[in-house]
């Protein structure tokens, strides 16, 4: 059965898509089957993904938005009262990396953002939009099944509006990503207030009748916290440097004093026993991930992990070249632990019963 994870801050700017990338395709390096979701219409994901730097990759972009393979209009059948079923999206192979998949993004997603908006007010105006709160989890189970997918890991938008209330909600289990500055620790604090009350509405959702009922039902609501990813920080000596690690610290506290007693209470949290078998201290910090420097930019240009650039994609030789391959390996070995502890996380011998 597929798992589906969702990365989400509504502060911006914390790296989610570069996480969703480089975690998807080390996912699927270990012999997972992971569709990536570009749920932002920014479409982000799937620029990285696709690419978009010469003529030809944006002519490849356009035929294949001719068709039925994104989001919206895997969606319309529902959203636009279309007459027929949603069916699962022809995702993309990402070249380079069996077994991983996009499903692309579209700008036109928030045009969605009112309809469903209004459609889970579960006000009187529910009967006639009871298809609607459902429907993205039905569009995503079918893709899964279509791909035999082990993990759908979601990369959503910086916002807090209804398509990321739902999105997130029927998730199996979400990660937070962060980086070292005052305003992700402001957004932890945020999310200690908005997640609470946006878990007691979809618990209600799941109950209620004429969504249970609807074509697309609403899910049952079974989310939890994996933990939090802190990037985006600089490396001198080995270490933190000082005004970096005086935000990481203050982001864990948040977390750990904050942010995690609340998710507990509202049952979002994973025994304790998975976080101890996994090395996952007291912060549910999963993993530190220092800045990419000049590495992002071949990255992106290259619709390749930065851990995965080929000495020929760098382009550079000499002492340059012998200390990227060293950050290389770094990266390599933080996203395989990262991906470890995904898989440990995310076993059946954690399933929690709502």
């Amino acid at each position: 059965m597929v798992q589906k994870i969702a990365l989400f801050n509504h502060k911006g700017g914390v790296s989610k898509t570069t996480t969703t990338f480089n975690l998807g395709w080390m996912l699927a390096s270990k012999g997972k089957k992971v569709i990536l979701v570009d749920a932002d219409p920014q479409c982000n994901l799937t620029g990285v993904a696709l690419g978009e730097a010469t003529e030809e990759d944006e002519d490849r972009i356009e035929a294949i938005y001719h068709t039925s393979s994104n989001i919206k209009t895997g969606l319309a059948p529902a959203f636009e009262s279309q007459p027929k079923a949603i069916e699962a999206v022809d995702c993309i192979p990402i070249q380079g990396q069996e077994g991983l998949f996009l499903l692309p993004g579209n700008v036109g997603l928030a045009e969605y953002e009112v309809t469903l908006g209004i459609a889970q007010e579960l006000s009187g105006s529910i009967q006639t939009l009871r298809n609607v709160p459902g429907a993205i989890t039905d569009l995503l189970e079918k893709t899964a099944q279509k791909f035999n997918a082990d993990y759908i890991l979601i990369d959503m938008s910086p916002s807090l509006g209804a398509i990321n209330q739902n999105l997130l909600m029927t998730s199996d289990f979400f990660i937070v990503p962060t980086t070292a500055d005052f305003f992700s620790v402001m957004a932890i604090d945020s999310l200690a207030k908005v997640l609470p009350k946006w878990y007691a509405w979809a618990k209600k959702a799941s109950l209620f009748p004429l969504l249970k009922e609807a074509n697309y039902p609403f899910p049952d609501v079974n989310i939890r916290f994996l933990g939090i990813i802190v990037q985006n920080f600089r490396i001198i000596g080995g270490k933190e440097t000082t005004a970096f690690e005086k935000w990481i610290q203050r982001i864990e506290k948040e977390v750990s004093s904050k942010m995690v007693p609340i998710l507990r209470n509202s049952n979002m949290m994973l025994p304790t026993s998975a976080y101890t078998q996994h090395q996952i201290g007291e912060t549910f910090c999963l993993t530190k991930i220092s800045n990419f420097n000049s590495l992002i930019a071949l990255s992106q240009e290259h619709r390749t992990p930065i851990y995965a650039l080929t000495p020929q994609q760098l382009r550079q030789t000499g002492i340059v070249l012998e200390k990227n391959q060293n950050k290389q390996a770094e990266f390599r070995q933080t996203f395989s632990d990262l991906a470890d502890k995904i898989i440990g996380l995310t076993s059946p011998a954690y399933a929690v019963s709502a």
